[in-house]
């Protein structure tokens, strides 16, 4: 961290500090993680080494926060317990005054707050660490919810990222855990996605997406963002009444027919992730609310995800794979989705995979929560080298969160008969979406572009053969280190030939009787055989020795 700047000293200071702490906890450690059972003596520690963590994160601020539950998503690095204890992290603020309220409302909206709105409660519904919301009315009667931005939060947090990435940059260059997690990356992956938050226009811009891609679902209902009332600190969006789904009565479940609103979110978000690619990455119960209609309302987009098309099929395949139990499919959609670091032991891999999809095969439908597999897929992934896209694990922590809001709606729900029941419906959907006339379009230049340039290549190929210029490539041993290991073969069996003819013919001479003799024996014959002993010592010493460089 030699290149840390006088002015972060402080929150270098902090975040040492919180790296000490914690440096000899089971985060830390990493080993026999998957062993620890919650109610034993060590798991019970290891919770409370986790809820301190969260504790300590939750007192550095807004930034760590946000870090605690993006670690949250991420069991490829963070055994379950911290998973749990990080994911109830909260904001515990104060709210600003009302004056910076209206001071800030009405620098981005340029009008004064009582000209932009017919009613703007001053108390308000929610205060987190990057802003807070207040219900208000618009001139047209509309009743919307504002979203004001923290005053100076921005820069604190673009101060903390600075901090945190000379942090991740020193832990990658001095540390093994650096260096096998590589913390500058996804300290750079948090870094986007705090900025994305902190934009309150992307999050409107997400709203609109979203309701764009969840029309055909009638019992959902996205709020639409206020355009002309949106700025990047300030975000007017349409006012959800409603109730959330953990507050829900087994009474009012059966008058809204739960089983059906429980189908019909599962439907939309896989058709989210695995039409569209683009989901609301945090679904947790807090944040999808039955409203008085009967509808369920997603709200709070600042964490969205992207599935990339190619990405889309392999999760598809993967998905299938551990909801049918199939583990050998399983585990090759996981390589395809991932990087092999150098450790990576492939056949290990694979028989972890089997036996994680057996114990979700073994189950029963109630106890087989397919976020629940993906999860430990992530993690496992991780513990044999397999470094999967961070996409997984949030689309992991997504279905998990649908699998608990899906059995609060629906207690008999099977998310992943669900995801079978979905399967060829998504695949019909994905076919039409490859047949858009876009694609075509595409793959019609792309065609075109094929034709145009292949008399080109193919001239250039005949004008190579002809004049025999046609190179192969062939990555094979080193044919120098073979041609000497050949030779030092070659020389050993000479050499043992020339030691076993020494001997024979010694054995031979020692029939003929002469004058000249060595130790009582015909001489001849002795010398012989004193020449193929050294010669056999020699020959020894060269293999044991040399042989070994």
């Amino acid at each position: 961290m030699e290149s840390a700047e006088p002015k972060h000293l402080k929150r270098h200071t902090q975040i040492a500090w919180l790296l000490v702490r914690h440096a000899r906890s089971d985060l830390v450690q990493g080993a026999g993680l998957d062993e620890v059972v919650a109610d034993s003596p060590a798991g019970r520690e290891m919770a409370a080494e986790a809820e301190s963590l969260a504790a300590d994160l939750e007192s550095l601020g807004p930034t760590f926060v946000k870090l605690g539950q993006l670690l949250s998503t991420r069991p490829d690095l963070l055994p379950p317990a911290y998973l749990t204890a990080l994911a109830r992290l909260h904001d515990k603020v104060e709210p600003f005054p009302f004056a910076e309220v209206e001071q800030i409302v009405a620098s981005e909206l340029g009008v004064r707050l009582s000209k932009a709105f017919a009613e703007f409660e001053s108390t308000p519904l929610a205060a987190a660490s990057l802003g807070q919301v207040h219900r208000a009315r618009l001139r047209d009667d509309r009743r919307v919810a504002v979203k004001v931005q923290r005053p100076g939060v921005r820069e604190r947090v673009m101060a903390d990222l600075e901090a945190l990435d000379d942090i991740g940059r020193f832990l990658d260059s001095h540390t093994e855990a650096g260096r096998r997690y590589e913390f500058a990356r996804l300290l750079e992956e948090f870094r986007r996605s705090v900025l994305r938050e902190l934009d309150y226009i992307q999050e409107g811009g997400h709203l609109v997406t979203l309701r764009r891609n969840l029309a055909t679902f009638p019992r959902l209902f996205v709020p639409a963002p206020i355009e002309d009332y949106t700025t990047s600190r300030v975000l007017t969006m349409e006012y959800v009444t409603g109730t959330k789904v953990t507050a829900l009565s087994p009474i009012v479940l059966q008058e809204v027919n739960g089983v059906e609103l429980a189908e019909e979110l599962v439907a939309a978000y896989l058709k989210q992730i695995l039409v569209d690619g683009f989901f609301h990455a945090d679904p947790h119960p807090g944040n999808v609310l039955l409203t008085e209609d009967g509808r369920l309302a997603l709200i709070d987009l600042g964490m969205i995800g992207h599935v990339t098309p190619r990405m889309q099929d392999y999760l598809l395949q993967l998905l299938l794979s551990v909801s049918d139990g199939r583990p050998d499919e399983a585990a090759t959609y996981c390589i395809k989705l991932g990087r092999p670091r150098e450790a990576f032991n492939e056949a290990d891999f694979r028989r972890r995979v089997a036996d994680l999809v057996a114990q979700n095969r073994d189950a029963t439908a109630e106890e087989m929560p397919v976020g629940r597999a993906v999860l430990e897929l992530a993690w496992l992934s991780a513990e044999c080298g397999l470094r999967l896209p961070p996409e997984l694990a949030m689309l992991g922590k997504t279905l998990l969160h649908l699998d608990e809001i899906g059995r609060r709606l629906d207690p008999g729900a099977s998310p992943n008969a669900m995801v079978r029941q979905h399967s060829a419906s998504i695949m019909q959907q994905r076919l039409v979406q490859s047949l858009s006339p876009g694609n075509l379009l595409s793959g019609v230049l792309e065609t075109k572009e094929l034709a145009e340039r292949l008399p080109e290549r193919l001239n250039r190929i005949l004008d190579r053969l002809a004049n025999n210029e046609i190179a192969i490539k062939v990555d094979a041993i080193d044919e120098n280190v073979l041609m000497v290991g050949v030779q030092k073969v070659a020389n050993r069996i000479t050499m043992g030939l020339l030691l076993a003819a020494l001997i024979i013919g010694a054995a031979m001479l020692m029939q003929v009787d002469t004058t000249f003799r060595l130790f009582g024996y015909p001489g001849l014959a002795m010398i012989f055989f004193l020449l193929a002993g050294a010669g056999g010592v020699v020959l020894m010493a060269m293999i044991l020795f040399r042989d070994k460089k």
